[in-house]
């Protein structure tokens, strides 16, 4: 049994991580965090009515951040998984970037995570057991055009996962990132067919992802039998980079 909070648990990629773990271990309890729109959480809650429940949480916050945890810990007395899935991205080149699309896509993508570990680390050394999954972006690792503020965040994302890696290790603690590529959901689901189909002769698979390969990933990831695995950034994209 594990106590696993999700972030970004309206989305696709969030709710189908939810269910990964929901399916995998039917005494597994799953923490859906939102922030005002909750979504597909709630037919997700209402399948899973006695392993799951949704909790308000501005990520970027971290008085939310500090009252979430401790409500976790005072009803369940543990958390053993944190996925921090939640973020968004702004494209815009550089030279046309309005302010508050920088700031705001750092802080959704990048001070959320460093919110969200910060609040997990001591029930965690405490417990001595803990698993920390962050997802990142293939973006991190091979920035395109228009993405300077979401590709520094899911760089630095990936940076913050290595370097605390090596603080928690012997705490029992694993951090590690995912950078999926294209993945079918979120965004990919408005563009039109023919940019679908440019996008994919880029991948050398020549398809795109699906939300449940990186589902998978993450509960590997949290699994016990990952626990020799940290500071490792797994890419998800079909072999493109």
């Amino acid at each position: 049994m594990k106590i696993i909070l999700i972030t970004g648990a309206n989305g696709s990629i969030g709710l189908t991580i939810a269910r990964e773990f929901l399916n995998s271990d039917k005494k597994n309890f799953v923490i859906l965090a939102v922030h005002n729109n909750r979504g597909q959480a709630d037919s997700l809650i209402a399948e899973f009515p006695q392993q799951s429940t949704v909790c308000n949480l501005d990520v970027t916050n971290s008085e939310h951040w500090k009252t979430a945890i401790e409500a976790i810990l005072d009803q369940h007395g543990r958390l053993d998984v944190l996925v921090n899935n939640a973020g968004f991205h702004r494209d815009h080149l550089l030279a046309n970037m309005p302010e508050e699309d920088w700031t705001g896509v750092i802080s959704a993508n990048l001070d959320s995570v460093f919110h969200g570990c910060r609040a997990v680390i001591k029930p965690m050394m405490s417990q001595r057991f803990g698993r920390i999954i962050n997802i990142a972006s293939l973006s991190a690792l091979l920035a395109p055009i228009g993405q300077t503020n979401y590709a520094a965040a899911k760089a630095g994302v990936v940076a913050l996962t290595q370097s605390l890696a090596k603080e928690v290790a012997r705490a029992g603690i694993t951090v590690n990132a995912l950078c999926p590529g294209y993945i079918d959901a979120g965004a990919l689901n408005s563009i039109d067919s023919d940019k679908k189909k440019a996008l994919i002769k880029q991948i050398p698979m020549r398809r795109f992802g699906q939300p449940e390969e990186v589902a998978a990933a993450v509960a590997f990831l949290a699994s016990t039998q990952a626990g020799y695995i940290t500071g490792s950034t797994l890419k998800i994209d079909g072999g493109i980079f």
